[in-house]
């Protein structure tokens, strides 16, 4: 069972502020390059918090200081810095617990075949409860490294908030989250998977660089709110983007329950005096529940994986410094396990119309389709289950990377030779000019597929998947304090 709870939320004053020049993409999709143009864009633009520049002199967050040395470093910058804003009201607290329905309409990138296509893709923001994945309601689908998360567990304890969310899948055929929000009583005409006008108009409306039109509205309503949550109470969870920083807010929840002396598992559906706190609403005495302790959940938008909109994109693999690498060498090991038909140019439709398993290897000397010889993969794989067997991720990374290359995930990880990259173009043309030895085209995990790995247990490699487009950061903020 989930847990979710409405919140008063920290937002930006569009009084104070033009809204398109603070919001960001989430931190680990910025660029050195989109990094700079956000810090150029607002004084208020929300990386400084999310991903603030190291500047000379800098502390480690772990290091020991003599008495009375203050640390300094890119985290208590940003914990200095969203004080700031909210002592000036850049950034101002809702008077009242809210949810918030949010939609994206964009154009499906041309790595999706058939498109220029518009779609939108519909959810809504809340807090989430923060279980253990054993706890059997929220699913992972991808590794996690340790790097990554002590870096955000270092920046949620200096600044006490979640300024991005978690991105949740969740399956409702009968769209009741949808209609909630959306329906005839909410701000959207109707749900019926079609883009069209609203009845009332979004709260915010934002336009993103990649042309995504980000509209948000506020749902106060005690008795919507209630009948949301309680629709939701018994869906799994699946995480979309942002395992690391779950996984990191598990740890300090539980860093959290243990100061408290509150038990971690406190507020879980099913355990003794498990029942969640309540909040008086106002005028209308309805209760609302908040959780036990505020680092005991995190912000998140919920997304329906049965209804529309949703865009999965592959993520190429880009390997650069293999010593003495030989394309010729490289297909004939390639040969013991796949069927290698050479191609005049890396083209990704050659690619698609492929059926099953397949991937483009694109080297200086030339380009190759690869399909597997099931017998051979079945054999090499067989210490893999095979819902993970049959993905062409995994046998990406098994046989190729791996088997092939000598570029376990260990060494991957040490050396960093693997660039992951969405633009296939992009990819090509780093081994076009000289700057990388080989690119593999891939294929898009189907959503069907990620369900299956999640909610089986299993797990698939690093950046399996792309979900597109991405949730912006600064459109809501759950402050711990």
């Amino acid at each position: 069972m989930a847990r979710l709870y409405p919140f008063r939320a920290l937002r930006y004053d569009p009084a104070r502020v033009n809204m398109e020049d603070v919001v960001t993409q989430p931190y680990d999709k910025i660029t050195p390059a989109m990094q700079q143009h956000y810090y150029e864009a607002s004084p208020y633009n929300l990386i400084r918090v999310i991903l603030g520049k190291h500047e000379p002199g800098d502390t480690e967050a772990q290091d020991f200081l003599p008495h009375g040395e203050q640390a300094r470093n890119v985290y208590t910058r940003a914990a200095e810095t969203l004080r700031e804003w909210r002592r000036d009201r850049v950034l101002a607290e809702e008077s009242e617990p809210a949810v918030y329905g949010y939609s994206q309409t964009y154009t499906v990138p041309c790595e999706v075949p058939g498109t220029p296509e518009t779609r939108e893709r519909r959810g809504f923001i809340a807090l989430g409860h923060l279980y253990d994945y054993a706890d059997k309601v929220v699913y992972r689908h991808e590794q996690t490294f340790p790097k990554h998360k002590s870096d955000r567990l270092a920046l949620f304890k200096a600044t006490r908030a979640y300024c991005e969310q978690i991105y949740m899948l969740y399956s409702d055929p009968a769209f009741t989250a949808e209609k909630l929000i959306f329906g005839a009583s909410g701000p959207g005409k109707d749900f019926s998977g079609m883009i069209g006008p609203d009845t009332a108009p979004a709260d915010l409306a934002i336009t993103d660089e990649y042309n995504v039109v980000h509209r948000v509205w506020k749902i106060t309503d005690p008795n919507t709110i209630n009948l949301l949550l309680t629709a939701m109470a018994d869906k799994k969870l699946i995480i979309a983007d942002g395992h690391h920083r779950y996984e990191t807010s598990v740890a300090y929840a539980k860093e959290r329950s243990a100061q408290l002396k509150l038990p971690f598992k406190q507020a879980i559906p099913g355990d003794e005096d498990s029942s969640p706190s309540v909040i008086a609403d106002g005028d209308t005495r309805s209760t609302l529940p908040v959780p036990a302790f505020p680092e005991a959940a995190m912000m998140m938008t919920f997304v329906n994986m049965d209804a529309p909109g949703i865009t999965i994109l592959p993520t190429h693999r880009v390997v650069h410094g293999l010593t003495s690498f030989s394309s010729p060498d490289f297909v004939t090991k390639a040969s013991a396990f796949f069927n290698v038909k050479e191609l005049p140019t890396p083209d990704l439709a050659a690619l698609n119309a492929t059926p099953g398993t397949a991937f483009l290897a694109a080297t200086g000397d030339g380009n190759y389709l690869l399909t597997p010889k099931p017998d051979v993969i079945a054999a090499a794989l067989k210490g893999i289950s095979p819902r993970q067997a049959q993905l062409d991720v995994v046998q990406l990374h098994s046989i190729i990377l791996d088997k092939l290359l000598g570029l376990d995930q260990d060494t991957i990880t040490r050396l960093g030779n693997v660039r992951y990259i969405r633009e296939a173009d992009e990819a090509t043309a780093l081994v076009a000019s000289g700057d990388a030895d080989i690119a593999f085209l891939i294929k898009p995990i189907t959503l069907d597929q990620l369900r299956d790995i999640s909610l089986s247990g299993d797990v698939m490699p690093q950046k399996s998947t792309d979900f597109y487009p991405k949730l912006l950061s600064g459109l809501a903020i759950y402050a711990l304090d």
